[in-house]
């Protein structure tokens, strides 16, 4: 079956409305990993030994679990419980969750691996803690960073597919239900698949972009 003939049957755009529910869940998604990878990477570096333990029984346990299972815990548990969440809501936060708690070790690592000449130099300067992160730690720290989250976002944009267990029709839901439409299985998986290569290959070439920023600004 050739693209015309897809496109007679409807199959193209309703995959389209897939993707770009897709594009908007990555991008919520990406904004709430990216903060919680931030508050989670700083306060597993905290002074306070306890704040460390619960941190990093927290990153522990979500990348020790499958995430499709955490998806499914907030979806059909939590109304046990009393809370029930809408589809849109349970994927942000199951997926953002899951990938804040690799993202805080991308933080940690950075941050650990700038030496600590550079804070007695700040110190020496009589730089507060917070400037000392704000102006001197973080804008290195950055640099190192941009190529692992990079390919977290890119391993976001795949995730995504796993919502569609909780009934949200992004790409891949819209694709099941197109072989069902229509029967032609090769067609309709092959269309997905360039899909998601044309919404994640640009990534690549943006993340590479602010890394060059990055460096030039650092």
């Amino acid at each position: 079956m050739d693209l015309n003939q897809l496109l007679a049957l409807d199959v193209l755009p309703q995959l389209l409305k897939g993707a770009a529910v897709t594009l908007k869940l990555t991008l919520i998604t990406a904004v709430l990993a990216f903060v919680l990878s931030f508050v989670v990477g700083f306060l597993r570096l905290a002074p306070n030994v306890w704040v460390r333990r619960v941190t990093t029984a927290y990153v522990e346990i979500l990348r020790g679990t499958s995430a499709i299972v955490q998806l499914f815990y907030l979806f059909f548990i939590l109304p046990a419980f009393g809370i029930s969440l809408p589809p849109t809501t349970t994927a942000v936060l199951g997926l953002g969750l899951n990938l804040s708690a690799y993202g805080s070790e991308i933080v940690r690592a950075g941050i650990l691996a700038i030496g600590k000449g550079q804070h007695e130099g700040a110190a020496a300067l009589g730089l507060t803690r917070v400037q000392t992160y704000r102006l001197v730690i973080l804008p290195q720290a950055l640099v190192a960073m941009l190529p692992s989250f990079g390919n977290l976002l890119i391993e976001l944009v795949k995730a995504t597919s796993l919502v569609s267990l909780i009934t949200i029709t992004e790409l891949t839901f819209s694709g099941r239900q197109m072989v069902v439409t229509t029967g032609k299985t090769m067609e309709i998986w092959t269309l997905v698949l360039i899909l998601y290569f044309v919404m994640a290959y640009p990534l690549t070439w943006i993340v590479r972009g602010a890394e060059r920023y990055a460096a030039r600004y650092r």
